[in-house]
This record gives structure tokens, sequence and C-alpha cells, in this order.
């Protein structure tokens, strides 16, 4: 296997690191130069792309020669989702070799659902911009999949927490929060179970839409509560959410509500590391993982 990652992020390079340890070739994209020594020290090739770019540079294109497999985990903004704008109509020119394509989403594109519980069939439903951007870019890569004859696996993230991202790392810089919303759930994923579940369907050819999430909607006030205990300090108090001073994009997290049945990648055969967040933050705590 011959991967290459658009966007070797927190999820992406943790894909990346899944992928060498099964013995892939792997390179990834970073648009920040001070970045590329720590996806080359992880045995990842660096390669800088920013996304704005009006052509693909000569190394990526060499890249993109030999890849076996794709993962597009760059977020698209208002002018679209950057490789699709840049080589979608020519994907298999640039790709010859190319066998799968992974395209990291998000399960805000389901929208607000009160609470009820929502899958793969559930009709798109997206509030905010950028989950209508989402939405667009699914169905282009859908779209140029099917056009190519390349299984496409649409992965739609919950909130993504891992090694130096969780509630640890909040309650210890002071800037955790319990803030309540009365019957407001998320779900969540951890970093590995993405890279696990991306390697599994990448080595099957598995394509289609699977939503990669716990098994366990939770109020967010109880992770941190549970995170506190586990460390053994005091929680912070609770907050109100109408009260509560907010940026406007985290004010717009909690206006989606909704459960998100994690079935299909059950049924695919993939078995979560981290099933739930009791078990995770305790495994992250006694591992002493958590800082990353």
């Amino acid at each position: 296997m011959r991967m290459m990652i658009f966007g070797a992020g927190y999820s992406g390079k943790a894909i990346g690191l899944e992928a060498k340890a099964k013995g892939a070739d792997v390179c990834g994209t970073t648009r920040a130069p001070e970045k590329a020594a720590g996806l080359a020290a992880a045995g990842i090739e660096p390669l800088l792309f920013d996304g704005a770019a009006s052509s693909l540079s000569p190394e990526i294109a060499a890249r993109m020669a030999t890849a076996t497999h794709l993962v597009q985990s760059i977020a698209p903004g208002r002018e679209g989702d950057p490789l699709l704008r840049l080589a979608g109509e020519t994907v298999r020119a640039h790709m010859p070799a190319l066998q799968w394509i992974g395209y990291l989403s998000t399960v805000g594109v389901y929208g607000d659902h009160q609470g009820g519980w929502v899958d793969e069939e559930t009709p798109f439903r997206p509030v905010s911009q950028r989950s209508r951007e989402r939405v667009e870019a699914e169905q282009g890569w859908m779209a140029l999949g099917e056009k190519a004859g390349i299984p496409v696996a649409i992965l739609r993230l919950a909130g993504i927490y891992g090694p130096g991202r969780n509630a640890f790392v909040n309650l210890q810089n002071g800037t955790a929060r319990r803030l309540v919303k009365p019957n407001q759930v998320f779900n969540r994923i951890r970093v590995e179970d993405i890279a696990g579940a991306t390697l599994f369907m990448a080595e099957r050819g598995v394509g289609g839409i699977v939503n990669v999430t716990d098994d366990e909607p939770a109020p967010p006030q109880d992770i941190v509560a549970e995170a506190a205990r586990l460390m053994g300090v005091a929680p912070p108090p609770e907050q109100a959410f109408e009260t509560a001073e907010l940026t406007p994009m985290a004010r717009s997290f909690y206006g989606e509500n909704k459960r998100v049945s994690n079935r299909r990648l059950r049924a695919l055969g993939y078995a979560l590391r981290f099933a739930d967040y009791r078990a995770s933050l305790a495994a992250l705590w006694q591992e002493q993982g958590w800082r990353g």
C-alpha cells in the first residue's frame, strides 16, 4: 500500500502512523512548514500544500502518480474541496494506480434531530455553513468515485479526541467547562479509532458512507466530571448554556443535538478500541497518554 494523505494533521497523522505500522509507504501534506519535521520523524514523508494553490506542485504530482490509497482530510471552504478543485476531473490521470479513496467528513451533515437517533440513511439536514460545505464535498467525492470506478468511503466522524486533545488537558490548563443544556448529547470518537477504521476500510476496499463514532452519546458535562474524578480534582462548576460566554462556532455546536448510530461500522466487522468515554478516559489516565 502506498498511501497519500491530504491534511496530515491530528487525524491524518494518526492514520499515517497506523498505515506505517502495517507496512505501508506513507506521505502526507501540511500547510505549515514547521510541522514537516514532525511528520518526517514519524516516518511520513512531508509535502507542503496549502489548499489555495492554482496547481499541484511537481512533488505532489509525483507522489500522486504512484499512490494506491488516498485519504482526504482537508476541510472544504467556500471555494469547495481543494483537491476536487485541482484534480477532480483528472484523478485517474493524476493517480493511475489508485485503488481506494477515504474522505473524512463529519456527523454535522445530519444537523439537529432534537436528541433522536440518526444513521447513514438519515437525510441531510446541515445547519451550519461548514456542514453544508461538507455535504457538497461528500457528493463530489462520491460522484468522482462512481465516474472513475474507485470505491470511496465517506467517514462521518463524531467529536474527535485522544492524546493531547481531551478533558484532562483542559482541566490541567484551566479551560475545562461544564456547560449544561438540558437533554443535550454528543457522540465522540478516539483518534486511534479513526485511524483503525480508516485502515480497516482501506485494506478491504470498503466504499459508501460509514459513521465513525463511539457507542454512547453523552452530555458534554459528564465527560468533564469523569475526567476530574479520575484526576482526583474538583470539577469546574456547572454553567447554564444560555448564559455562558461562547464563540459563535462553539455555540453553533450546541445547536445540533442527535444520537449517531455506528451500526454499519460494527456490521463491517470493525471492533472499536474505545467504545465509550468512560473506558477511553480510564485508559488515557492509566497509561498517562493523555498529554500526547
